[in-house]
């Protein structure tokens, strides 16, 4: 995805205007009485926001043009939605508008597809938790959501996750000037390395060489994160016992690993 190409659907990124706080308003009075010439004016003097934007989205391997006309899409709306009478600076307020279209756009348009009823509901529970929000000052929980809408909760759950963009891992996370660091980088999987995998295949084999009553033990014990008490009045003998067999089966599977 080519950011840094001059033009854009045919627009010269390098000649847009940068428009001052008093022309933007000036701009925004006529818009409001009709003037159209006054909108498009407005359009392209904000046009380096969307740019700033799909920076944001260099790393999705998307059309630039695509992601730059579907901005503008969300550009528009924020204008038409704009209001003057609030403290706002119209950067602050369009870009969250900006960002929201391209990600409906790459939602919309994933390989991974996601069913309409699915996505229904996830929107449904999202305009829940903001209006519940709202009303109580904290956020909901996934249950206060569910009996809302008079679902199961895993079906709530299910849904939210099934919108979430999907991240690539080559995304940058940060940049100093040098080489710059992707989420790859900060992924570690301590569970599926090559020696774990062989340790794991290592103590199955050795395991198989105990009895059902020591596989038993080592299975509460190591796995399910059991106490010798607690295995203990589990099966129905001592700990003393217990302890025994279980050090005996690891003497017994230290001779096959």
């Amino acid at each position: 995805m080519a950011v840094n190409k001059v033009e854009i659907c045919g627009v010269n990124t390098s000649q847009l205007p940068v428009l001052s706080n008093k022309e933007k308003l000036e701009l925004f009075h006529r818009i409001r009485q009709g003037d159209t010439s006054a909108r498009d004016e407005f359009v392209e003097g904000n046009l380096r926001l969307v740019l700033s934007v799909i920076k944001r989205f260099a790393s999705r391997g998307e059309n630039v043009d695509d992601l730059f006309q579907v901005g503008c899409v969300g550009l528009i709306k924020a204008i038409d939605n704009f209001d003057l009478s609030q403290n706002v600076q119209f950067s602050t307020y369009a870009v969250p508008m900006i960002i929201g279209e391209i990600r409906r756009y790459l939602r919309d348009n994933n390989s991974i597809r996601v069913s309409r009823s699915i996505r229904d509901t996830a929107y449904k529970s999202l305009q829940v938790k903001e209006r519940l929000t709202n009303e109580k000052g904290t956020e909901p929980t996934v249950e206060e959501i569910a009996k809302e809408l008079e679902l199961p909760k895993e079906e709530i759950v299910f849904a939210l996750d099934a919108i979430q963009d999907p991240v690539s891992l080559f995304e940058p996370v940060y940049h100093d000037g040098g080489d710059a660091i992707y989420i790859m980088d900060q992924v570690k999987d301590s569970k599926n390395s090559d020696e774990s995998w062989i340790e794991n295949i290592a103590i199955s084999q050795a395991m198989r060489h105990l009895n059902q009553r020591e596989k038993h033990i080592l299975n509460l014990r190591f796995f399910r994160g059991r106490t010798q008490t607690e295995v203990a009045e589990e099966i129905g003998i001592s700990q003393a016992q217990v302890s025994r067999l279980e050090k005996s089966a690891l003497n017994h599977m230290k001779k096959y690993i």
